[in-house]
């Protein structure tokens, strides 16, 4: 090989370099990077450092709302998940780079972090933190042999209603999801829900309205449906549709003449109850009373009327409730078996409490030695 061409070589090669350099920073600035680049807490990916982090996509997760999901390692053995967002172009720049923003610093236990981008591809491409346990419609309704207990169920109902209270409410940026639903709550190896894909959710600058209605059939609001109006109202509807999966371990769609929410709504209507419906795996006599009211909270939050809904405050609270009464039932419970048949005695000097327990109590009654009691 000549000298000549050896330097023609080498100068095509310095030429491709400098134009996909160039290439790679075009994309950069088309998807926000000259603002992102300052945001607090977003770590920014070149295109050759996603590539290490997924092994060029070697191990697939599923599908998001915007294309596949791929497992990745952080250099400090952090596993994380990377997903596409939305294209992005001059119309829609401002509005993703804020909502990344917004994410980043959304800290919650019950929202999926948002850790990094990349920008130097032609659809930016978002990592999160890995939820080990997959979403709740693997756990609810694609592991057959594994049955969710209840006070699990109602964990996670309580963690995804916090997360969504949270999105809500957050500082003068609160957030409307857009696409709640058993895919989009991810568990962590401790069942912890995390809200995740946000790839249809839009800051509560103004009132929104779709030009296209987007979203999973069996969760959308049907005011979003027939106006395009999306408010924290129609997240509250998909909430509703998530809590009778969660008490029915059904799923929500079942065909295109029926769905969970129309059968539920019927019965529930007739019969006073949702007691049929139960999911046979939790259906308790003892807890059926909590399935009930989980049941009539449901059918709070898919009212017609967006007036008539519960926000996702009085949702998270009302659960919050649930949760604290089956617990001081349970403890009652225990508490009366423990106590067994009391026989009580007593005379001016001396009190003495036996039961089947085995246990006695002795105590002197004098005017120094009484027992009171709060005032109710």
């Amino acid at each position: 090989m000549g000298v000549g061409v050896f330097i023609l070589i080498i100068i095509l090669l310095i030429a491709y370099i400098i134009l996909q350099k160039r290439k790679l920073d075009k994309l950069f600035e088309k998807n926000g990077g000259r603002m992102l680049k300052n945001v607090k807490g977003l770590t920014i990916f070149t295109k050759d450092g996603l590539k290490k982090i997924t092994k060029d996509n070697a191990e697939f997760l599923g599908n998001g709302s915007f294309g596949n999901v791929y497992k990745g390692t952080l250099p400090d053995e952090t596993v994380v998940a990377v997903k596409a967002s939305i294209k992005v172009d001059g119309a829609t720049k401002e509005e993703f780079v804020d909502e990344i923003e917004i994410q980043t610093q959304m800290i919650h236990k019950n929202i999926l972090k948002l850790i990094g981008c990349c920008l130097e591809v032609d659809v930016p491409v978002l990592v999160y933190e890995f939820a080990s346990n997959g979403s709740l419609q693997d756990v609810l309704h694609g592991k057959k042999n594994q049955v969710l207990p209840l006070d699990s169920r109602l964990d996670i109902a309580i963690g995804s209603a916090e997360g969504l209270k949270y999105m809500h409410s957050y500082a003068t940026h609160a957030m409307r999801h857009g696409d709640i639903k058993p895919d989009n709550i991810l568990l962590d190896d401790k069942l912890t829900p995390k809200i995740a894909d946000f790839g249809l959710s839009k800051l509560l600058k103004e009132e929104y309205f779709a030009k296209v209605v987007i979203g999973c059939m069996g969760y959308i609001d049907p005011v979003f449906m027939k106006t395009g109006l999306l408010t924290q109202k129609s997240d509250v509807y998909s909430f509703g549709a998530v809590l009778l999966e969660l008490i029915t371990g059904k799923r929500n769609v079942y065909d295109e003449k029926c769905s969970l929410i129309i059968e539920y709504r019927k019965v529930y209507e007739n019969e006073k109850s949702g007691r049929v419906m139960f999911d046979n795996d939790i259906a308790t006599e003892e807890d059926i009373w909590v399935l009930e009211k989980i049941g009539k909270l449901a059918m709070d939050c898919l009212k017609e009327d967006l007036e008539d809904r519960p926000d996702m405050t009085e949702v998270a609270e009302q659960l919050v409730i649930i949760r604290r009464n089956k617990k001081f039932e349970k403890l009652n419970c225990r508490n009366h078996d423990n106590i067994g048949d009391i026989t009580l005695y007593n005379s001016p000097t001396n009190t003495e409490i036996t039961g089947t327990t085995s246990t006695s109590i002795s105590a002197k009654s004098t005017p120094n030695n009484v027992d009171t009691f709060p005032n109710p």
